[in-house]
């Protein structure tokens, strides 16, 4: 039984590629693997740097994880509806009311994510920062300003925070005034501003900056600059879980489950 399983969701076998391998029916290789039960290992407890994100696997069904960087296991994740900041703080409280002491977060930034843990180190995953600027200028920004404020964010893994924020001030002297241009809707006769897309790229630089350097400010804790060794898990469970298309949730909760407490 748990030899289909491991071929199941380890080795990427169909229900049909495992019934041809053994000489049995599909349905006998289905009821063998939904007898399979799944316990969490024990995830002990000491120091900890977290790196947290979310993914989603459809609308309404997601998966949270809380992840160490120093021992790279996923101590803690729930299934969400939504990633919400309560969920993100209830993770952590479960982790700290189990004996691990945590010394540092890198996260996505999520609103309200920075004030929420006291005291507790927060890097801002600069891989979300660029690609929030991204978001609001594209990858090919047709505005000169743009091109240059992606450039700015694209030099975030390379820049100390002094420089980024020269780099930061310099673009924004250079282009307040062209921020500041309005357009008046010819409808409702209100003005508006012209690069608005632009202005909420800058803000958000600007309103993050505060943490998008804190892996620099505690060298000891060892803090990752992103949350990118969550998206190497993330990639792993969707590439597992495409081959087995039109999964059911329950059984998309059981592989997810095997994979993330590897």
């Amino acid at each position: 039984m748990r030899v289909l399983w491991e071929q199941y969701v380890h080795k990427k076998q169909s229900y049909e590629e495992l019934a041809k391998r053994y000489g049995i029916s599909e349905r006998t290789v289905r009821r063998q693997i939904d007898k399979v039960k799944i316990f969490r290992k024990d995830i002990g407890s000491g120091d900890a740097v977290i790196a947290m994100d979310t993914t989603y696997f459809g609308r309404g069904f997601g998966v949270m994880v809380f992840r160490n960087v120093y021992s790279s296991r996923n101590l803690f994740w729930k299934f969400v509806r939504h990633e919400t900041l309560e969920e993100y703080v209830a993770g952590i409280g479960h982790l700290v009311s189990n004996g691990w002491n945590i010394l540092g977060i890198a996260c996505d930034g999520k609103r309200g994510l920075f004030s929420a843990f006291g005291n507790t180190p927060i890097q801002m995953c600069q891989f979300h920062q660029v690609a929030i600027i991204t978001r609001y200028t594209t990858t090919k920004p047709k505005l000169d300003a743009g091109k240059e404020l992606r450039e700015i964010s694209l030099n975030l893994r390379h820049a100390n925070k002094e420089q980024f924020i020269s780099h930061l001030k310099e673009w924004h002297k250079k282009w307040e005034a062209f921020l500041s241009e309005k357009t008046r809707n010819p409808e409702t006769k209100r003005w508006f501003y012209t690069h608005r897309r632009l202005r909420s790229a800058y803000r958000s630089l600007k309103t993050n900056l505060i943490y998008l350097f804190t892996y620099l400010e505690h060298p000891e804790l060892k803090i990752p600059n992103t949350t990118n060794s969550l998206e190497g898990v993330f990639s792993n469970l969707k590439t597992k879980i495409r081959v087995h298309a039109g999964l059911k949730i329950h059984r998309k909760i059981k592989i997810i489950n095997e994979l993330l407490d590897q």
